[in-house]
């Protein structure tokens, strides 16, 4: 069986999680996620935005409902939150440490 194949045959067993995560490495980069260097202390944050990943995260563990989150961040919108639910699923230490970090803080 070629390696295709097996893929084709893998992708409807993996979570949501994991194929978010394959395709980050598919395309080299997250879908509407962002890391770079001097921009929210090289903490993924939300493309075009200053908004770190993990203050959604965060917010969202705490009760915060989607539509407060996008009233107070108009630049995002629900495709945002669904990214950072899969980027926070396939990083879980990254975020979580970004979260204990900040409230240290």
């Amino acid at each position: 069986m070629s390696t295709l194949l097996e893929m084709r045959e893998a992708l409807p067993k993996l979570t949501a999680a994991e194929k978010a995560d394959l395709l980050c490495h598919l395309n080299g980069s997250w879908p509407g996620i962002v890391k770079a260097a001097g921009v929210c202390g090289g903490e993924a944050c939300f493309v075009r935005t200053r908004i770190p990943v993990w203050t959604v995260v965060r917010a969202k563990q705490l009760g915060v409902s989607d539509d407060r989150l996008l009233e107070s961040y108009p630049s995002l919108g629900h495709e945002d939150l669904l990214h950072a639910e899969l980027y926070a699923a396939a990083h879980e230490r990254e975020i979580q440490s970004a979260i204990d970090r900040n409230e240290r803080e």
